[in-house]
């Protein structure tokens, strides 16, 4: 499924929220909902004038308070409303929620490694990257099916959330996602719609895109 659509120049914005408490102590959040850290207010005000000056036609973000919390900034800035999904929440992660990343290491140290390796694996119990990206992607392609041609969405959500959704609509397989770095709080990754589909034009950053020049596109 690479999301192909009718409309042509149309673009996705995805934005991880802004830094929490969990996120500095490198403790898995989940599913959970934490809230931004002062910091991670900063952050999202900061990115939010940025990301207004790409003109978004919509905003969809998860309901959970971090990402909630986030959108608000650029909803103020921008004057749009942010329609919030659950299918956008970050991944269910079962007993691996509330652990730091030794912890985890230290109790699921098999589990973890197969993850890495890029293997299905349900962690602590949890969902699959391919489900996340089963109830995520659709509530993206739904929105950027709305946007006019040559729009703009901005799909505010959580790091393992948008690598699954990237790779689902660039039509990788599974076990390649984690080739996707990962993003940094408050940084985006912009896909755009080209012949064959989305392609990835920009990714984990924080200052305004700039024109490819003397691609081959």
């Amino acid at each position: 499924m690479n999301g192909t659509m009718s409309g042509r120049g149309r673009r996705i914005v995805l934005w991880r929220h802004g830094q929490t408490a969990w996120n500095i102590e490198r403790r898995f959040q989940g599913s959970l909902d934490i809230e931004l850290t002062d910091t991670g207010v900063a952050q999202a005000h900061r990115a939010a004038r940025l990301l207004a000056g790409l003109r978004p036609d919509a905003i969809v973000a998860s309901d959970l308070k971090r990402v909630v919390a986030t959108a608000a900034e650029l909803a103020t800035v921008t004057g749009l409303t942010v329609d919030h999904y659950a299918g956008l929440r970050e991944t269910y992660a079962g007993e691996w929620q509330g652990l730091t990343h030794e912890e985890i290491i230290e109790r699921f140290g098999d589990q973890y490694a197969a993850w890495k390796r890029g293997e299905p694996v349900r962690r602590g119990g949890g969902e699959l990257e391919s489900e996340v990206a089963d109830r995520a992607a659709p509530v993206v392609l739904e929105a950027a099916e709305k946007l006019p041609d040559g729009g703009t969405l901005v799909v505010v959500s959580h790091g393992g959330t948008i690598r699954t959704t990237i790779g689902r609509l660039l039509g990788l397989e599974p076990h390649t996602w984690e080739a996707l770095g990962g993003l940094s709080n408050c940084c985006w990754s912009v896909l755009g719609e080209g012949a064959r589909g989305w392609r990835l034009l920009e990714h984990n950053a924080g200052s305004l895109p700039e024109p490819v020049l003397g691609d081959d596109a």
